[in-house]
């Protein structure tokens, strides 16, 4: 298999004519450079590998006071969309799933920024899909500049009759230099997956729960990306962890996302691990190494290489199970606070309560 750790610097199918994967696509890259429309059905590709075809738009936007996501997703046989949100203060949670039989009403662009992406509970044309504890919505747009995040869902009250609702209009900004990780991870040369890893983008706008209305701070919200195309076994587990914030550097106060990854990459010669410092990336050649104790999400998490030494601190863990015959999901996404030092290109960078998550997933889709 071709190696993982080369750098890509221009624009490459993920597959071949005949469906399989093409050896020039394994590498990572600075900036989206895969074409990806040969995964799924639509948008003219050829229907191979049905129900193994994997595709998926992840945001997460985190403030001081609030975290709130969105999801559209396409798994050939259905979709999953989510939208959910956190009031840090106050322990308020909102979550709406959707799953879609065979993605009726699902749109995702072909490949990483060529297009909009639309999902939710109901169709387009309006008929309800119900399946799925509410009902939802999600746009994903892009701007030049960024990208905007639209997304309304309401949820049945577990405790009393009535629903909880959320709703966000958010734009995370991106300038034309920043830069983000893409990574191609070769299982076989049937099954693999490309990713867009994307941290530290400034997010604006606003986030309302059960009719309260919130003004990101300016300054101080951010967004988070995981885009995904591939051809994917039936059973996966990984784990993922990033962060972003201000942070110290021997330069002064510099803009830091973290982003590291592990279990899904293990034996491709592929890693998804990272740092930006004020939008420029760094990639890092070093298996991390992530500690936790399985079940027991309240206790710290340890993510160390030879120059990466963090600690998460956890306030709270995002649980999520999805169990419907073919798809089974569980998820625990663990947030808190991150402490401690990454070295790169010879600087150390000192990270001190830096708000993000690590999570640990395990897949049957």
């Amino acid at each position: 298999m071709c190696n993982g750790e080369r750098e890509l610097t221009k624009s490459v199918s993920l597959v071949g004519a005949d469906g399989l994967l093409n050896p020039d696509a394994v590498g990572w890259s600075r900036h989206p450079l895969h074409d990806t429309s040969g995964i799924g059905i639509g948008n003219g590709a050829r229907p191979k590998a049905w129900g193994r075809n994997k595709r998926w738009e992840y945001w997460l936007v985190m403030t001081p006071t609030h975290l709130f996501s969105l999801t559209v997703s396409d798994v050939d046989y259905a979709s999953s969309h989510t939208v959910w949100a956190y009031e840090i203060p106050t322990g308020k949670r909102i979550d709406v799933t959707a799953i879609v039989p065979f993605a009726r009403g699902t749109v995702l662009p072909p490949s990483s920024g060529d297009g909009s992406a639309r999902g939710g509970s109901m169709s387009f044309g309006g008929r309800v899909l119900p399946r799925g504890p509410g009902r939802m919505r999600a746009l994903i747009d892009t701007l030049k500049g960024g990208t905007r995040l639209r997304a309304a869902g309401q949820s049945e009250k577990r405790s009393n009759a009535g629903w909880s609702r959320v709703r966000f209009d958010v734009t995370a900004h991106r300038s034309p230099d920043h830069e983000s990780l893409g990574v191609f991870v070769p299982w076989s040369d049937k099954r693999f997956q490309y990713m867009v890893k994307e941290t530290a983008l400034p997010a604006t706008g606003y986030l309302e729960l059960d009719g309260e209305l919130l003004e990101l701070p300016e300054g101080e919200s951010w967004a988070i990306l995981d885009h995904s195309r591939g051809r994917w076994p039936y059973r996966v587990d990984w784990n993922w962890a990033a962060a972003s914030s201000p942070a110290e550097s021997p330069s002064g106060t510099v803009s830091v996302g973290i982003q590291s990854g592990a279990k899904g990459t293990d034996g491709t010669g592929a890693r998804e691990n990272a740092i930006t410092v004020d939008g420029r990336l760094y990639p890092i050649h070093e298996d991390i190494a992530m500690d936790y104790e399985f079940g027991r999400w309240h206790k710290p998490w340890h993510l160390h290489s030879p120059s990466v030494d963090l600690w998460l601190e956890p306030f709270w863990n995002h649980d999520a199970v999805t169990d419907v015959r073919v798809i089974a999901v569980k998820a625990n996404q663990v947030f808190g606070y991150y402490s401690g030092t990454v070295t790169v290109d010879g600087q150390q960078i000192v990270i001190d309560r830096m708000l993000g998550f690590a999570e640990d997933v395990r897949n049957k889709w």
